[in-house]
């Protein structure tokens, strides 16, 4: 995905995600643990402060300010946090940054809280009761991060296994795929690009209707068994 298109996104994601906060700000985020729409968005703005920081600073480690609890001073903090983010992309792509996870630019910030405002806008949107369906193409982009970023992470703070076989993902609605483990593919889950992605976030379950099998359903179960995400 072309990065002014990922930038485009990003926009439009947390400006969804800020519409959110003028809602219940104690309504329950379903798969967030105990968390409150109050947490999640203060997890959301210090994300991304700490992801400016990595641009700008080159480092890691940064410890943002505490986060209102009043509704007013959040949204206001919430707008401050998203507008650094935007100033430290509005960078070369290619340059240094620090991140957990090659490659070490600025443009991989520009991918991942572009991701991360999707799975999180819709688990706002969720906890409100209004989910809007996801972008495909960038539900798409998500679930190639999943395997080339978020999996090998997991993996390497040994909270999940690596795979001992190779499986399929194709996306029903935009025909792109994806291959995760070692070998030729032991079977195939085709769906929506979005179902795709919200099941290796964890918020879909695998017997919902909408994923079809191909091949070998038992081994390609075991590959998704996860978790590919913190």
């Amino acid at each position: 995905m072309e990065p002014s298109s990922l930038l485009r996104h990003l926009r439009r994601e947390l400006d969804a995600f800020r519409d959110c906060l003028e809602g219940d700000l104690t309504a329950l985020v379903e798969h967030c643990g105990d968390w409150m729409l109050l947490n999640l968005a203060e997890h959301v703005g210090s994300s991304n402060l700490s992801a400016a920081a990595a641009v700008t600073q080159k480092r890691g480690g940064y410890q943002p300010p505490a986060t209102p609890r009043e509704r007013a001073a959040l949204v206001r903090w919430f707008d401050d946090a998203s507008q650094t983010l935007y100033e430290a992309l509005d960078t070369d792509l290619s340059a240094p940054a620090w991140t957990f996870h090659p490659p070490h630019t600025a443009g991989f910030w520009q991918r991942r809280r572009c991701m991360e405002a999707l799975v999180h806008r819709w688990d706002a949107e969720l906890a409100l009761g209004v989910p809007r369906p996801l972008d495909a193409g960038l539900a798409g982009e998500g679930v190639a991060e999943v395997f080339d970023t978020m999996a090998p992470r997991q993996i390497a703070r040994g909270r999940t296994q690596p795979p001992t076989a190779a499986l399929c993902l194709e996306a029903t609605d935009t025909g792109a795929s994806w291959e995760y483990g070692p070998g030729a593919p032991v079977a195939t889950l085709a769906a929506p690009a979005e179902s795709l992605l919200l099941l290796l976030w964890g918020r879909m379950p695998l017997d919902g209707g909408v994923f079809v099998w191909d091949g070998d359903e038992k081994a390609g179960r075991r590959i998704l068994q996860g978790p590919f995400t913190p």
